[in-house]
């Protein structure tokens, strides 16, 4: 079989797991095993659509927290966010921008690991949600990082697990709906990634509904710790990937 292949299949499935058991971080996954040997260019779009799929096939986990109400704001938000940040991409360093986010994640993310009660806000109603979903929607439009800014504030909004994830899932699902658009509208999706989308839809299935039933049998504060150092991994990864650029 074919090394680029298996490896494609190796990333999905690991990613479509621990997707399915929080709700994100498929890409992050998903990429430290493509990254060593998937072009960037490739990589973007099977991200976008494996991160997508991943979302679709763990649907059925936003069903006891779903409140129309709580995500709308975070949704228009991110649409609003997306072409903020696709605008601003010419005119801002990528590897700056990713390890800025990377140091916030690494220094932010351990504090509140350690904190044995979070902080609640519960100020700001809509309005603060709304800005929040810009704030996604830029990031993701700036470098694929839509996931961080909601899944935080979520945690901080004190709300119980299934509406955390309820709300970056949905938000999450409506991004990448909107960024594998744009990617095709501009011509990014070869026929070798095409291709790829074949092999990727299967591989994820059994990994992502079993990462889902995982998840039901959470308490909330397991929930709060996986979110946490996932976002954790996530910001070490981005610091690791970008620092060797900034000094050489």
């Amino acid at each position: 079989m074919d090394p680029l292949l298996v490896t494609i299949v190796l990333g999905a499935c690991a990613a479509g797991f621990v997707q399915g058991l929080s709700g994100f971080a498929f890409g992050m996954v998903a990429m430290a095993f493509w990254v060593w040997s998937v072009p960037p260019q490739l990589a973007a779009p099977l991200v976008v659509f494996g991160s997508l799929v991943g979302q679709v096939l763990a649907v059925g986990s936003l069903r006891r927290g779903f409140a129309p109400r709580r995500a709308l704001p975070f949704i228009v938000g991110g649409v609003v966010g997306v072409p903020l940040g696709a605008a601003l991409l010419p005119h801002i360093d990528q590897t700056i921008f990713k390890a800025c986010v990377g140091a916030l994640l690494a220094v932010w993310c351990p504090i509140m690991l350690a904190i044995s009660e979070l902080p609640r806000i519960h100020h700001g109603g809509a309005v603060a949600d709304g800005v929040v979903g810009i704030v996604g929607g830029a990031m993701g439009g700036l470098g694929g990082l839509t996931g961080p800014a909601p899944t935080l504030w979520c945690a901080l909004r004190g709300w119980d697990k299934d509406a955390q994830r309820a709300v970056f899932q949905s938000f999450n699902l409506v991004m990448h709906a909107l960024t594998l658009t744009v990617y095709a509208t501009s011509g990014l999706i070869t026929e070798e990634a095409i291709g790829m989308f074949v092999v990727i839809a299967p591989a994820m299935i059994v990994p992502a509904l079993l990462g889902a039933r995982l998840y039901a049998r959470f308490s909330e504060a397991t929930f709060r710790r996986v979110v946490l150092i996932l976002l954790l991994i996530s910001g070490v990864v981005l610091l690791a990937s970008s620092l060797p650029k900034l000094l050489w």
